[in-house]
């Protein structure tokens, strides 16, 4: 278990006092609003590490005890946080490492960082990283983000240290970024033949009873949806898989306070898909502006003749009218056979390794690191 007072970094500046320290999470329990300030001054969204969704995770999820967080100031001011554990293995070898903490249903690890500090917040880690390194070999950074200020100021501050880093996975995941209007982009992602198999899908769903779509922001009977979205992805193949939200307490639970706290903030957007009142396609979104996320979808299979996923995404695109939303993450694994299909975009996400500690450390990571990519030149991991 860290020592929050022991492993602590402090540094003047010419502009600024900044301090990190590895602090217990609960202590940030007292510091929502605070943190929730950050979060909308972020160089970067990540609402997977908002206040309103990490905390649940961390209330809810086996396992959690562990973790810590890496907490940034600026004269006195939260300006960064980021999850992290010391992990005794590197997913199935026994490798000691610093890695940042993801759960199976966070699908993004860009820390929360004050947009300007991304310089003095990346320097800050390293040094910790350094400096308490223990048994670790490396830091591990896990899904972050290869295209924006995140990535570009840390890869400069690699590169003034002379210290080696390694993309040692990397995926590309569908992502809606288009100044086009929902029917241009629907044209220009879907053949003419696909786009009539949608209509007609539609019309035989409306010969059928009422179709109709709800799109909500509010609070407004959101535990009756949530209960009804629960009940839809567990009647389906992830039920029977054992791996729907609803098959497990915790997930259950995490699923329902984080479209609470979203709504209360202003960050969740539900889009259903509904026959005679009844929700067939479902989707949750958080709205961290400049960027969307699409956290969860589902759809009844009973129905999969006519495409209601598909048509529910053919509703998302209204998404693209939005001002204050330039980009929307799918949050779906690389080569998704559905909405790769319809967003033409690709987000690039990555696992890095990064070298810490003195000239020993750093040479054993560096002949590490180098077995790993030989095994793997794609940059696999498992």
């Amino acid at each position: 278990m860290f020592d929050p007072e022991a492993h602590s970094v402090r540094e003047e500046t010419a502009s600024a006092a900044v301090s990190l320290r590895c602090v217990p999470w609960r202590t940030l329990e007292t510091e929502v609003r605070a943190w929730d300030r950050l979060a909308v001054d972020a160089s970067e969204p990540n609402p997977f590490f908002e206040s309103w969704y990490l905390l649940p995770s961390l209330r809810r999820l086996l396992h959690s005890e562990a973790v810590m967080i890496l907490r940034f100031e600026m004269d006195g001011r939260l300006a960064g946080l980021m999850p992290i554990l010391r992990s005794p293995r590197y997913y199935r070898w026994p490798v000691p490492n610093l890695a940042s903490w993801l759960h199976d249903n966070c699908f993004c690890g860009a820390p929360l960082v004050r947009r300007g500090a991304e310089d003095l917040f990346w320097r800050a880690v390293l040094d910790w990283a350094d400096k308490t390194a223990g048994k670790a070999l490396f830091l591990h950074l896990r899904a972050i983000p290869l295209e924006g200020p995140l990535h570009a100021t840390l890869s400069q501050v690699l590169a003034r240290q002379r210290r080696e880093c390694e993309v040692v996975l990397r995926e590309d995941r569908a992502l809606l970024a288009s100044s086009l209007a929902p029917d241009a982009y629907l044209e220009a992602s879907l053949s003419g033949k696909k786009r009539k198999e949608l209509r007609r899908q539609a019309s035989r769903l409306a010969e059928i009873g009422t179709l109709a779509v709800e799109r909500r922001e509010d609070a407004d009977g959101l535990g009756a949806w949530c209960d009804a979205f629960l009940a839809l992805e567990a009647s389906g193949w992830k039920g029977k898989a054992g791996s729907a939200l609803a098959n497990h307490a915790a997930t259950g639970n995490l699923f329902r306070e984080s479209l609470h706290g979203a709504a209360e903030r202003g960050r969740l957007e539900r889009l259903s898909l509904t026959l005679d009142g009844r929700p067939i396609a479902m989707l949750a979104s958080f709205l961290t502006p400049p960027g969307a996320f699409s956290f969860k979808t589902a759809f009844d299979e009973s129905y999969s003749r006519f495409s209601p996923g598909v048509l529910l995404q053919r509703e998302n695109l209204r998404i693209l009218e939005r001002a204050d939303i330039r980009w929307t993450d799918s949050c779906a694994a690389a080569d998704h056979p559905m909405i790769d299909h319809i967003w033409r975009e690709r987000r690039a996400m990555a696992r890095l390794s990064i070298a810490i500690g003195g000239p020993i450390r750093r040479r054993l990571f560096r002949h590490f690191v180098r077995a790993e990519i030989a095994r793997s030149p794609a940059g696999g991991n498992s």
